[in-house]
């Protein structure tokens, strides 16, 4: 499942393919492959929100 997730598939559909009732279990299964998809929602925030002193 990590392919999947590296390879762009949303946490969504990967969690329906391995039968996951939600996306929590498979989040959590799968946390270390779906950080950089954390860390380019982060930085996207930080762009359309910037920080007043920056």
């Amino acid at each position: 499942m990590s392919l999947l997730s590296d390879s762009g598939m949303p946490i969504e559909q990967i969690s329906r393919l391995v039968g996951h009732s939600g996306t929590t279990a498979t989040e959590l299964v799968y946390r270390k492959q779906i950080r950089p998809e954390v860390e380019d929602g982060a930085t996207a925030m930080d762009v359309i929100f910037p920080s007043a002193g920056a």
